[in-house]
């Protein structure tokens, strides 16, 4: 599958094409599914305004870690 496919499964339609350092600093808005008031939530709940910032979040790789860790338990 082509990156360009790929985006087109996550992101917003005006975002596909974007470069991808543009892409992480935009609103996490710019993701499919996302309103720009589901983003401010993020943003207040989280502290996180762009993409990147969300995927750095602590919280967000807390539960990334736990995720993977339980596909190993038992």
């Amino acid at each position: 599958m082509a990156v360009n496919e790929s985006l087109s499964k996550v992101l917003d339609k005006e975002w596909e094409e974007k470069p991808l350092a543009e892409i992480v600093a935009a609103s996490p808005a710019a993701l499919q599914g996302l309103t720009d008031e589901r983003a401010a939530k993020i943003a207040e709940a989280m502290g996180a305004k762009t993409i990147g910032e969300l995927a750095n979040n602590k919280y967000v790789k807390w539960a990334q870690a736990l995720a993977a860790l339980a596909e190993f338990e038992g």
